[in-house]
């Protein structure tokens, strides 16, 4: 049974939780580039960890159902229609046999998940479902047949932009640079930038002759380039680099990396490691609580 692609969205993949200990390969970790949506996505259907969802970014594809399938469906506000019929707010629905379920473009972030039952089926390579290919029009995509009530999340849990500056330590090279260049000023998401990595707008930071050899770097690390522009680097990104890292992402604040778009404002804000690790606890907290509920309404529908 499966969901067949009627038209590919901008760039649809399939992803779970990502591709680890493969990064002395030079491979990267891949993955969902906003892991909360991910995860709540597939715990709206009670799925385990690590089940394969399906990444939508900026204008989803057009799927049609080759039988009864139950579906979660979060992220940033992607418009769905059910042949034709808009689907109202995000959570989990079943899309009947035959139907056609339409994602069109979102206006505000940048990605959203689409998760089924256990997770898409297909063969993984090197120890993960997580693809650097977009899906292709034609493709079947293997899923296992279902149904669920509609549910939705508390308006609390529910998606929405996250104005507030992104959280960083100061990175290797920091003392090559001002930090209150990096805190005090306005930068924008610019046009060339995907899952690999975010190209900012900003006043040039000074590099004064710097050269260095490459070194290790990871989704959220912050480099100023050789026009003195930052990149912080997604879940796509290399696993080396020889650009200066001024900073870098705290983990609690990587998924927003994943919804920002070409044209979003960002700033950024210097925190301590202590600071660092209690927000990851903190966040850790609420995501046992919200993920409890949201299983425990999914228990007994498969």
């Amino acid at each position: 049974m499966s969901l067949l692609v009627k038209a590919k969205g901008a760039w649809d993949l399939i992803v779970d939780e990502g591709r680890f200990g493969q990064r002395h390969q030079g491979l990267p970790w891949s993955g969902p580039a906003d892991a909360d949506s991910y995860h709540l996505a597939n715990a709206l259907l009670g799925n385990p960890a690590n089940c394969p969802a399906l990444e939508i970014s900026l204008s989803g594809p057009v799927l049609h159902a080759q039988c009864d399938l139950a579906l979660g469906l979060f992220g940033a506000p992607f418009p769905a229609l059910i042949d034709g019929a808009p689907l109202t707010r995000q959570g989990s629905f079943t899309l009947k046999k035959n139907q056609t379920l339409e994602l069109q473009a979102c206006k505000t972030g940048m990605r959203a998940y689409l998760a089924v039952p256990e997770g898409f089926q297909q063969l993984p390579v090197l120890d993960s479902h997580s693809s650097l290919a977009p899906l292709k029009k034609g493709e079947a995509l293997n899923c296992k047949k279902g149904s669920i009530p509609r549910r939705f999340l508390p308006q609390e849990w529910a998606w929405q932009p996250d104005s507030t500056p992104l959280r960083v330590l100061a990175g290797p090279e920091s003392a090559c640079f001002s930090l209150n260049e990096l805190a005090n000023q306005q930068f924008t998401v610019q046009p060339a930038s995907n899952r690999m990595g975010l190209r900012l707008g900003g006043k040039p930071f000074t590099l004064n002759g710097l050269e260095m050899l490459s070194e290790p770097v990871c989704p959220g690390t912050v480099q100023v380039a050789r026009d003195g522009q930052l990149l912080v680097l997604g879940v796509d990104g290399q696993t080396i680099g020889g650009y200066p890292r001024v900073a870098q992402v705290i983990r609690a604040d990587l998924p927003r990396l994943g919804q920002l778009r070409p044209g979003d404002s960002i700033t950024f804000s210097l925190v301590t490691l202590d600071e660092a690790e209690q927000t990851a606890l903190d966040k850790n907290r609420r995501w046992e609580i919200i993920s409890l509920h949201l299983h425990t309404l999914a228990a007994g529908f498969f």
